[in-house]
């Protein structure tokens, strides 16, 4: 638990890589006369430290080893009950102007807050070491590539970080060698846990993130949303690339004729079970691979594609519902080396969560460190609770996941939660209207999510608690980029959870998934059919390939693919809604082809 533990001693030789980088040395002198930390830990990412410093964490009950038989190499932490997910209404954009954050970010003045947070940091570190991490994000030759350093007294961060990103003197010689010299500085400190003293706070303009009062990884794992999106995203703009909250697959026919995909959804729509599809028996011959199961962070290449890589190194995946039914490659990832967060550990050392394959243990400890039983009111695992676990343990890594310049998108998708209104699938008319598409996107909220069910909530492109500037600015951004390229991947918008008068899903999804994913290659190469309707192409029963599928009728194929008018009026004007929230912000061209849509349908 975050037990705010004691500063360690390292030996020599541990702990004492520190870089010649003068910027860097000048940041963490002034952060630590402000912290005052006991001593200063500098992090080089080699196997040696990451062993000390678990040896470390077990000594504090910071971790607790596992059934090293069972899962070799892995370990349990579990956070302050009061500290277990991501706080949006504590997340902060910091840009000089509340005009520059927008309307959808909870904005703060950078001067006050800078003070605030300095009187926060006053002293915060005494008795603690105060941990530096260097690291980067992307593969180590893209240019894409983004230094940070992280300031932290939590050592769960120090080792979680070395799972989820490429952390150490790679990150210090990227540094020595950039002709902008531009780095990340994140600082984080525990304080005590309290969430009356919990900020999450970027200041995108300063290339900074200060995050205190948690210990939860979506909060503390700075290279994550703080800097992989809404530092990401502001970059990027200014730059003239795109950072999404997307994962990138790649599919492979039984010819050996590959495409890569870039996919944005919600949280609880499966993107880490899309990412790691397995095809069913009917596509025997495809293969799926994995490039990034969260972040895409697209360039422009030469040929004026869009090219695409995954700046992290690992995956921060929820647990509960993970199974070798729902995502048997994430099971297999997740058997060795894995940092287990908030899930239950049974009486053998191994751990356990609520929908893991098999009967639940008769005893075991839950998150909170209780005693549990299938009798329990509680549940087991945290609905929230989280696995990190390096990329190399993917069985279905793709081989070029290390390709500087990234692999070339052929689709980008969109989707969210919808019981009904939105079809299984359909085809933007193009770039545009694609825009459009993500930018009216939405999910109905889940009871784990808000304790509040069948809401629907726009969340444009799947980044609206996660991008650090105005989205108005932020769907222009977009617009713009799509004249700029020469081959524009094709955009689509998916629904897997479209539900029937019984209030039960019509689609199976998981592996089944393949058969549309296969029609929208198809459409990228020039075939699959599709009727053109007032929301965009949409396929026929006949266009998909459902052989060996039998739980989808005929009667429900054509459920799943319809498009009706009565649910779209009520659609465009929770879209105008959301729209007028944005106010000038708004690109007209979204109004337009809102109003494209309400024509076709004949209103």
């Amino acid at each position: 638990m975050d037990n705010l533990a004691p500063a360690i001693h390292p030996p020599s030789g541990i702990g004492d890589n520190q870089p010649t980088h003068q910027e860097v040395l000048d940041w963490v002198h002034e952060v630590s006369m402000l912290t005052k930390p006991e001593n200063i830990f500098w992090c080089d990412g080699s196997e040696k430290e990451n062993a000390w410093l678990l040896e470390q964490a077990q000594a504090q009950g910071v971790v607790q080893k596992l059934n090293e038989e069972k899962l070799p190499g892995s370990y349990l932490h579990r956070s302050n009950p009061n500290d277990v997910a991501r706080v949006e209404q504590f997340t902060l954009i910091c840009t000089p102007t509340k005009e520059e954050a927008g309307p959808t970010n909870n904005w703060a003045e950078p001067a006050e807050t800078y003070a605030k947070l300095n009187e926060m940091l006053k002293g915060a570190m005494e008795g603690r070491t105060m941990f530096v991490i260097p690291y980067i994000m992307g593969p180590p030759d893209s240019p894409l590539t983004k230094v940070g350093f992280e300031i932290t007294d939590s050592i769960y961060v120090v080792l979680s970080m070395r799972i989820m990103t490429r952390m150490g003197t790679v990150a210090v010689e990227r540094l020595e060698k950039s002709e902008n010299g531009e780095w990340n500085r994140g600082v984080h400190s525990l304080l005590d846990v309290n969430p009356e003293r919990r900020l999450i706070c970027h200041f995108p303009q300063d290339n900074a993130i200060i995050s205190v009062g948690s210990g939860y990884g979506g909060n503390v794992l700075l290279s994550k949303k703080c800097l992989a999106l809404r530092i990401g995203s502001y970059l990027a703009r200014q730059q003239g690339w795109l950072a999404e909250h997307m994962l990138i697959l790649g599919v492979e026919s039984p010819e050996g004729k590959k495409h890569y995909v870039a996919a944005a959804f919600p949280s609880a729509c499966g993107k880490t079970n899309f990412a790691m599809l397995i095809p069913p028996a009917r596509f025997e011959g495809w293969k799926i691979t994995t490039i990034g199961d969260d972040i895409a962070w697209m360039q422009i290449g030469g040929d004026g594609r869009l090219y695409a890589v995954n700046p992290e190194n690992g995956y921060f995946g929820v647990v509960p519902g993970t199974s070798y039914k729902s995502n048997p490659n994430a099971m297999k990832s997740i058997e060795r080396d894995t940092l287990y967060t908030n899930v239950a550990l049974t009486d053998d050392g191994d751990v356990w969560w609520e929908g893991k394959d098999g009967a639940p243990p008769t005893h075991a400890i839950d998150w909170r460190g209780n005693e549990w039983t299938p009798e329990s009111k509680e549940k087991a695992a945290h609905p929230n609770s989280r696995f990190a676990v390096p990329m190399r343990n993917n069985p279905v890594l793709d081989p070029d996941v290390e390709k500087g310049e990234g692999v070339p998108i052929s689709a980008i998708i969109f989707g969210g939660r919808r019981s009904d209104t939105m079809p299984l699938v359909f085809q933007a008319f193009d770039w545009e209207h694609g825009v459009y598409a993500g930018a009216t996107m939405a999910s109905e909220t889940t009871a784990a999510a808000t304790g509040a069910v069948g809401q629907v909530r726009r969340d444009p492109m799947a980044m609206l608690p996660f991008c650090g500037y105005n989205m108005g600015q932020y769907f222009k951004h977009w617009l713009k980029t799509g004249p700029r390229l020469k081959n524009p991947p094709l955009i689509f918008h998916v629904n897997w959870f479209r539900k029937g008068a019984d209030g039960k899903f019509l689609w199976p999804g998981f592996g089944e998934n393949m058969r549309v994913l296969k029609w929208m290659i198809d459409r990228c190469e020039g075939r699959g059919g599709a009727n053109e309707s007032p929301i965009g192409c949409v396929p026929r029963p006949e266009d998909l390939d459902i052989e060996g599928l039998k739980e989808v009728s005929p009667e429900t194929m054509a459920e799943l693919l319809s498009v009706k008018s009565d649910e779209w009026q009520k659609e465009l004007e929770g879209q105008q809604k959301f729209f007028d929230t944005l106010g000038e912000d708004l690109p007209p061209e979204m109004n337009a082809q809102r109003d494209k849509v309400a024509a076709r349908f004949g209103s």
